[in-house]
């Protein structure tokens, strides 16, 4: 009898671990707009990938595409660094919204705040 609960348990254990790796999941493009202090929008773009709880891959705005640094994931939070063309580092932190799919992020860069929610890009 003790054998049938250590293996439901462990059963259990399993699939709970997996489902959670399905909700935090994600590897792929995502993008999003932030309104910059002047007013004017920029379109921002990454692509994450996502080996166990690590974040690597790269982020975009109006220059060069840069490195993902020091990333992240704990359950649905998410954190990482990109450091600009110039060196300067750009702390990212959000959490991850599996149900409508998006991101919830706020970025500290050049002494401003911005938030912005950025959405799946959709393979094509």
């Amino acid at each position: 009898m003790k054998r049938k609960a250590l293996m439901t348990a462990a059963l259990v254990c399993g699939f709970i671990v997996c489902l959670a790796a399905t909700f935090t999941d994600i590897s792929g493009k995502w993008t999003g707009p932030i309104t910059l202090p002047d007013g004017n929008q920029l379109q921002l773009n990454y692509t994450f990938k996502v080996e166990g709880n690590s974040l690597t891959g790269t982020g975009q705005g109006d220059g060069n595409p840069a490195d993902i640094k020091e990333g992240k994931i704990t359950g649905n939070d998410i954190s990482f660094k990109v450091y600009d063309d110039n060196g300067e580092v750009i702390p990212h932190n959000g959490k991850y919204y599996p149900d409508g799919d998006s991101i919830s992020m706020n970025i500290e860069a050049h002494g401003n705040r911005f938030h912005t929610t950025l959405k799946r890009v959709a393979d094509k």
